[in-house]
């Protein structure tokens, strides 16, 4: 078998190598972070090692495709239209923005822009979990406009993240008000333990409240806010620490349901 040509390509958050004939047609592909080449022809294996081997990256597993788990058909027959997993970090805002940018010039800065930022630098740092096991939806909608800014699941749990712009603000948490700055100050904690039980309903497993500060100058926490986490925003990479509440297939189980939007129309 001659002429193949390695074509690389992403699916669900990986990077795969694709090997394919001459007329488009794949013949194998290579997944770095598994290490596996999966064929579709036993007799191609010699012909595809030999066009991958500028890209593998040390030991590598041959044979034919692994068999799909039910999470993985399950996602496979998943409508994209109702397929959360490829919202950004600030998906809702970045639509809003996109729809009604505002004027061009104005006294003071659009709260949605700081929010964006808030969502996407929190977005990023869950995303870096992934290899811990972690899967992260953006922008999870909920009916009525409301919305999980980021639901985080794993080996840890279940968290239903809100990210809080904060930038060179000193930031007082007294359950269930927190106050920005010279702010008036909001029962935000509140609303967290609620989005939070709606998640869990949808879920049927639990789901904690997490709130993220982006870049605070200072918080100060009055007393351990009942059943919710307050982070700074680059102590969210300590979550991959966090085990033995679920069993890797729960957790894929899980994310299956999440990323489905019509899991959410209950709630």
């Amino acid at each position: 078998m001659s002429g193949l040509r390695v074509v690389p390509a992403y699916r669900h958050g990986r990077e795969r190598l694709y090997v394919c004939r001459e007329d488009g047609n794949n013949v194998a592909w290579y997944d770095r972070e598994t290490g596996r080449v999966s064929l579709l022809a036993e007799d191609s294996a010699d012909a595809v090692l030999h066009a991958l081997k500028p890209f593998l990256t040390g030991p590598v597993t041959v044979g034919p495709p692994p068999v799909p788990t039910a999470a993985e058909l399950a996602r496979l027959t998943l409508h994209p239209d109702d397929d959360l997993a490829p919202n950004r970090p600030g998906e809702a805002l970045l639509v809003a923005l996109d729809r009604d940018p505002g004027p061009a010039h104005r006294l003071r800065p659009d709260p949605r822009r700081r929010a964006l930022t808030a969502e996407q630098t929190v977005g990023g740092t869950l995303d870096g979990l992934e290899g811990a096991g972690w899967h992260t939806l953006h922008s999870v909608p909920l009916p009525g406009g409301d919305r999980v800014h980021h639901l985080v699941i794993g080996p840890g749990g279940l968290f239903a993240v809100h990210a809080l712009y904060a930038r060179r603000t000193r930031v007082l948490v007294a359950d269930p008000m927190v106050t920005l700055g010279r702010h008036q100050a909001e029962p935000l904690l509140r609303r967290l333990r609620a989005t939070a039980d709606r998640a869990t309903y949808a879920l049927t497993a639990e789901v904690r409240p997490l709130l993220a500060l982006v870049e605070p100058t200072e918080v100060t926490v009055t007393a351990q806010p009942r059943g919710v986490r307050v982070l700074r925003d680059p102590e969210l990479a300590d979550l991959a620490r966090l085990g033995g509440a679920l069993k890797p297939a729960d957790v894929e189980a899980l994310h299956g349901m999440a990323r489905d939007r019509n899991t959410w129309g209950r709630v």
